[in-house]
């Protein structure tokens, strides 16, 4: 059985074709500027990268040219679309209603279109790529995997908001969460590396990149989750500011002229690390400058490991203990400055960090960075959201 794992941006389309019989990604790459005269087809197969550059109206041309690099020529990796057992689509927003993955007929169509306004910048191009892989392929069945679907066990009172009641029934306003698939993943795989299973343990899932989130993760299940209604809420992220008052929307309209949509632009793509030090969003420049000496970088980084902390702290008392924490993405995984951060001062859960491992950790696996004599078990769990995505297709299958 091959799938094909679609990630839908406004003017991309990230994929990956993989074989389920042995997990192998057999060709991946990356569709960038649809829409455009300039737009690129980077595929990676066969241990080679090859770049088409070609003019693309929309998603069901930039999904035509994904498929045709599959099957033709050198770059080639399958005789024909027959091949392809399955899409699997990374869905931002299933709502209140879907909790686990979904094949995708013309009633969950509707339903994602009425999903919209909750996730304005996303959800359009995930209904693209679907609709664009039923034009292409109308013979192949499409599977929905939402980002929140994995947060739909939280219960009531955690993903309830201290506002009326109505709110939440009438419009939908409450806790959502999202990095669904990546936390699902994250919490299977721990257990895996300690050989358990996740039905026995308490575990913070931290996926820490640009865009950031935890998940307070028990027994297999998800109780909380630091995203919100949308994910600018909880950690100081690359450029989202995360958790923050929300009486400071009229007080920044107040002092700067800006609409609501203005102010709440500036908390998603201008904050967050990039807002505190003025230098960047990204972590390696921000750790660079407060090596340098720049105190605003400093700052920004003492705040984002707070924030951190804080949610560790709250989520072992959420779960009524911990017994394993998971460090994913793009500075979870490979950046152990920030990990050993993170991990100091929290000795009183029962952490016990292992400095040395944590520093000469071994990219691209699963990798334990606490101490055997830890109560709590700490590890580099590196995140594989297409891989998700792929085995709930075939489940669904």
């Amino acid at each position: 059985m091959k799938i094909l794992v679609i990630n839908a941006g406004s003017s991309s389309i990230k994929y990956q074709l993989i074989n389920m019989a042995d997990e192998s990604v057999i060709a991946k790459g990356l569709v960038e500027r649809i829409g455009s005269e300039s737009a690129v087809l980077t595929h990676k197969a066969n241990g080679k990268a090859t770049e088409i550059k070609k003019p693309l109206k929309d998603h069901a041309e930039g999904l035509e040219l994904i498929l045709k690099a599959l099957v033709e020529g050198e770059i080639g990796v399958i005789k024909s679309l027959k091949e392809i057992s399955a899409i699997g689509h990374r869905v931002l927003h299933g709502g209140g209603k879907y909790n686990k993955a979904t094949l995708v007929n013309d009633s969950v169509l509707r339903d994602l279109k009425s999903y919209i306004p909750l996730g304005p910048l996303h959800m359009p191009a995930n209904i693209q790529g679907i609709e664009a892989c039923k034009e292409v392929m109308p013979d192949k069945h499409n599977v929905a995997v939402f980002d929140t679907a994995f947060h739909a066990t939280m219960p009531d009172y955690a993903y309830m908001y201290a506002v009326p009641y109505s709110w939440c029934k009438d419009y939908g306003i409450r806790k959502y969460g999202f990095h669904g698939t990546s936390h699902e993943f994250i919490g299977k795989e721990i257990a895996l590396a300690m050989g358990k299973s996740p039905e026995k343990l308490r575990t913070i899932s931290c996926h820490l990149g640009n865009g950031a989130s935890i998940c307070a993760i028990k027994y297999g299940k998800c109780v909380d989750t630091s995203m919100g209604f949308t994910p600018l809420e909880g950690l100081v992220m690359g450029t989202r500011c995360g958790d923050i008052d929300p009486a400071v929307v009229e007080y920044a309209m107040d002092k700067t002229g800006m609409s609501v949509n203005e102010v709440i632009n500036v908390f998603n793509k201008k904050s967050g690390l990039l807002g505190l030090s003025e230098v960047s969003n990204d972590m390696r420049d921000v750790l660079k400058s407060a090596k340098e000496g720049n105190e605003k970088s400093k700052l920004a980084i003492q705040k984002f490991v707070y924030a951190v902390k804080k949610y560790i702290g709250a989520y072992a008392v959420a779960m009524g203990g911990v017994d394993a924490i998971a460090f994913s993405a793009g500075t979870g995984e490979n950046r152990d400055d920030i990990r050993e951060l993170v991990m100091e001062d929290l000795e009183f859960l029962g952490i016990e960090l292992d400095k040395e491992a944590n520093r000469n950790f071994t990219r691209g696996v699963n990798f334990k960075i606490s101490k055997d004599t830890s109560k709590v078990a700490v590890y580099i769990i590196p995140t594989d959201e297409e891989m998700s995505i792929a085995r709930q297709t075939k489940d669904i299958l």
